[in-house]
């Protein structure tokens, strides 16, 4: 019975001292975010008055209480739309940034086809997604495909950069080394090469987290009659503004929260970052 006592009170104190360390890391996370969250009901009260204040039309400009107002009307509406959006979003982000990570290892350690394929990445990113839409829909159908394409494709290049520059920037100490231990290609890649790179690759992932949505609802306007790219266009030519700022409402939280996502993953990943000289 007297050990039992000693054991009650160290199991108590050990949760005590959880309890108080997940409170310690939710007010740490309150208040990292604090200034951000300020900000963001700061433009929206601001916002709100400005519509008061000058008696914008509704139609022109709605304020926050009529988007709040729009969310209720229409859940349904926004509801149905924002899955196929999501899911051309996140099937655009995977692939896109699938083919951009093989094609930068085919060129790290192939320098003629980065000579020969790289300056291709190049022109089909100088075309204007809103120019290559169509010929997509001409080429594929009008469908869900075309619509992943483009997705993909604005994914694609800031990964395919980042990534070889990744692989590229593995310290040439190391690399002799590994040579030195007589080390294989494959283990040099795995073991050096690989996890130099990871913060390359997720600084770009989290741009092309962003982008994925932008590139979802740009397909969308080009021959759709579903998806948020969809609603906007319907809502922007029946004057439904409230409609059209909540489609845009959720769009962007789409975007952030797919960017936290990935900023989640590389929290958990990556576990070296390059050093910034001053």
């Amino acid at each position: 019975m007297a050990n039992a006592l000693p054991s009650q009170a160290e199991g108590r104190a050990l949760t005590d001292g959880n309890r108080f360390r997940i409170l310690d890391g939710l007010a740490a996370a309150i208040l990292r975010h604090l200034p951000a969250t300020l900000a963001i009901l700061g433009c929206i009260l601001l916002w709100q008055l400005v519509v008061w204040g000058f008696s914008v039309p509704t139609f022109m400009a709605p304020g926050p209480v009529d988007v709040i107002k729009a969310f209720g009307e229409n859940a349904g509406v926004l509801w149905t739309n924002f899955w196929p959006t999501l899911m051309e979003a996140v099937l655009g982000f995977i692939f896109g940034n699938v083919i951009a990570v093989l094609l930068a290892v085919w060129f790290v350690y192939s320098p003629l086809a980065e000579r020969a394929f790289y300056p291709i990445a190049v022109i089909i990113k100088s075309i204007p997604i809103i120019a290559l839409a169509p010929i997509l829909v001409l080429l594929v159908g009008n469908g869900i495909a075309p619509k992943i394409i483009i997705a993909g494709l604005i994914c694609f290049f800031p990964t395919l950069v980042n990534m070889v520059q990744g692989l590229k920037s593995a310290s040439p100490a190391m690399l002799d080394l590994m040579r030195i231990l007589s080390a294989s290609n494959s283990e040099i890649f795995w073991k050096v090469r690989l996890p130099g790179s990871l913060p390359f690759l997720f600084a770009a992932l989290k741009i092309a987290a962003t982008s994925s949505v932008m590139g979802a609802i740009v397909a969308e306007w080009i021959g759709s009659s579903y998806g948020l790219g969809a609603l906007i266009i319907e809502a922007t030519y029946n004057f439904r503004s409230p409609l059209l700022y909540a489609t845009v409402v959720i769009a962007a939280s789409l975007a952030v929260v797919l960017f936290f996502a990935v900023s989640y993953a590389e929290s958990k990943i990556v576990r070296w970052k390059p050093t910034t000289e001053h």
